[in-house]
């Protein structure tokens, strides 16, 4: 599996894990309608507790990420919003940044030379 954690990453185990599969399902790595790993075979692979798995998998629910189908398991959700919501979200952050940057007096032509290095 592809999703690893990061024990000196100040986020809940849960949130690594819901992120770690949000980023699969953006790329494409994971796509619409495939089955995500049972709860307990994920929790056995990332040596980690089934509730702890439980409650990633509960986020991406909320988030759109993944659908339950009872007695079946968990599958990704086609959605093509959501890629287009991370973008926005991607960029209100970049937005952000801008901002700050301006605010210290770095223009976004110095900013954008530095990134580019």
């Amino acid at each position: 599996m592809l999703i690893r954690i990061d024990y000196q990453d100040s986020r809940p185990i849960y949130e690594q894990i819901a992120s770690g599969f949000e980023k699969l399902i953006l790329s494409g790595v994971i796509e619409a309608g495939e089955q995500m790993p049972s709860v307990r075979s994920l929790a056995v692979e990332l040596s980690t507790n089934p509730n702890t798995v439980q409650k990633a998998y509960s986020q991406l629910e909320r988030d759109g990420f993944i659908y339950t189908v009872k007695g079946k398991g968990n599958f990704v959700q086609k959605n093509i919003e959501l890629v287009e919501k991370k973008k926005q979200e991607i960029i209100v952050k970049i937005r952000k940044i801008l901002e700050e940057a301006e605010e210290i007096g770095l223009s976004r032509k110095e900013l954008l030379k530095s990134l580019e290095e």
